[in-house]
Formats: structure tokens, C-alpha cells, sequence
């Protein structure tokens, strides 16, 4: 079954449309700094950092300091939960497009 826990958090975390804009911006570097984030976000280095902080804690983010700079990196297990929530609801879609399918068919015979 399922985790709520996990699923949750991860949910509400990439709930927030900026979040998201944040998450995508590190999944798509191998690693990217707060300064490089900001740069161009339209959004303050202070809520950049919370939102790092929140995608933290949900798992999705790790992060590595190097000197005064912290380097985040995509945790891609971290979104396992989300995977297995839409797995289990995979079935019940493969079951009603099949029944779609064989309805125009029907239609178009």
C-alpha cells in the first residue's frame, strides 16, 4: 500500500507553482547554488532558501556544502511515492481506456 505520509509531503511540496519552478531548475543541473537559482527568478534568495528547505524535507533535494556555498542536487527517489500513487491508479485507467477503445470501435463499425 501506498505511504500517506510520504505522499503527502511530496504533494503539498509541489503543490506551490514556484516550488516547482525551483525543483525543475535543479533537476535539470547536476547542481546549482541559491545565487544561481535566484539569478533570474524573480523571487528573493530568502524564499528561494525556504523553498529549498521544503524540498528538503520532503526528499526531493540534497544538498552538499562546499566552502560558503550550498550545492543542491534532484533526489530522484524522493519521488517514489508519486510514482507509486499514479502505479496504483494505472489500473484503473488502462481498464477504462480499454472500454473506450472497444466503444469506438463499436461506434465506428
Amino acid at each position: 500500500m501506498i505511504e500517506t505520509a510520504s505522499i503527502d509531503a511530496v504533494m503539498r511540496t509541489l503543490a506551490d507553482p514556484t516550488r516547482r519552478a525551483v525543483f525543475e531548475r535543479i533537476v535539470t543541473s547536476d547542481e546549482i547554488n541559491v545565487v544561481e537559482l535566484t539569478r533570474g527568478s524573480g523571487v528573493t534568495q530568502g524564499a528561494i532558501s525556504q523553498h529549498l528547505k521544503s524540498l528538503k524535507r520532503a526528499g526531493l533535494v540534497a544538498e552538499r556544502p562546499e566552502g560558503r556555498n550550498v550545492y543542491y542536487r534532484a533526489q530522484p527517489q524522493g519521488l517514489a511515492p508519486l510514482i507509486d500513487w499514479i502505479d496504483h491508479y494505472g489500473a484503473f485507467w488502462r481498464e477504462r481506456f480499454a472500454n473506450l477503445r472497444t466503444l469506438l470501435k463499436e461506434i465506428d463499425s
